[in-house]
């Protein structure tokens, strides 16, 4: 860091839908924004196959076109994209300082928008039909087993919404848990319980994916689990896996330095904007609730309005 960095007006962190629509609107607003594409760049819809649910696509598109053309998009209007990942930050003195290695990064203002990962369960077979029978979003991937039997796994309210849902579009449902009993709320245990296309597999575990090659293409046909308490396996036949242990937000490299809820996920204002001023969160990296592509884009529209309003109300400008 041997010469001081140029001051940006903002800085965006991640490349899924909330980073590149903000960063669509602040290079519309001429602020020439800066965005550090992090791990993953494009985010997890780059993990998935067709997208049906993002407005103005009626026949659906792929997730990675998707995110490439809003990474155009964003480009053509003057954002700036580098594939670096930030490793720690300094937000106690102005302008804020973000360290990806060695190399120094200075904005006035900074929207996080880095997501949150899926929890997986790190069998065998996971990763092989990942996104080929193995899924961890009912809503996004659901309407491709209609009329067939699937699975979800976990326990919790996340587990209970994805189960539920599915029953809209599946023949059968089947539920697996470690244990006896749901740690769901009463109210949604209670209402999945009382659904007659659920199945519930308790004190089962799975520990490997099945299935079988199709062409070019893995796909999954069943799972193999474990009755917790016994150690006996058993195969049932399901088209799809669905994950709902739970996401990890991707705020690690924060040290902590703003406001997360008990999980982990940053708290925001009815402004988008964290416990410090001119920091931003939208998308997943805050949301627990909706976690869909088209509410993290609306997130980040409204974080790259506030920022640009942030900078006027500040006097502050690196042009």
């Amino acid at each position: 860091m041997s010469e001081t960095p140029a001051v940006r007006n903002v800085i965006v962190l991640g490349t899924g839908p909330a980073g590149l629509t903000a960063a669509l609107y602040l290079s519309r607003a001429n602020l020439s924004p800066l965005v550090l594409a992090g791990p993953m760049a494009g985010g997890q819809l780059t993990t998935t196959t067709e997208v049906e649910n993002f407005p103005g696509f009626p026949e659906g598109v792929m997730g990675p076109k998707l995110m490439d053309d809003m990474e155009k998009q964003a480009t053509k209007y003057g954002a700036e994209i580098v594939y670096e990942k930030i490793d720690r930050v300094d937000f106690s003195q102005r302008p804020l300082r973000l360290y990806a290695g060695d190399t120094e990064y200075r904005a006035h203002a900074v929207i996080i928008a880095t997501g949150a990962s899926p929890k997986l369960l790190g069998i065998k077979g996971e990763d092989k039909y990942w996104n080929h029978g193995v899924h961890t979003c009912a809503v996004c991937d659901g309407g491709f087993y209609r009329k067939k039997e699937v699975a979800v796994v976990g326990g919790g309210d996340s587990a209970m919404e994805e189960a539920s849902y599915l029953t809209k579009l599946c023949s059968k449902v089947y539920v697996i848990h470690r244990r006896d009993e749901l740690r769901a709320s009463k109210i949604m245990a209670d209402r999945a319980l009382a659904n007659p296309k659920l199945e519930f597999l308790w004190n089962s575990a799975p520990v490997e994916v099945l299935g079988d090659t199709e062409g070019q293409f893995q796909k999954a046909r069943g799972i193999r689990i474990k009755d917790t308490r016994t150690g006996a396996t058993r195969d049932i036949e399901v088209s799809a896996m669905f994950v709902a242990i739970g996401h990890t937000p991707n705020t690690g490299f924060l040290g902590g330095v703003l406001k997360t809820d008990d999980a982990g996920y940053l708290i925001v204002n009815g402004h988008q904007e964290t416990n410090i001023p001119g920091v931003f969160a939208a998308g997943d990296v805050h949301d627990t609730h909706f976690r869909q592509a088209i509410t993290a884009a609306g997130m980040g529209c409204a974080s790259a309005l506030e920022a640009e309003r942030y900078l006027v109300r500040e006097g502050l400008s690196a042009n």
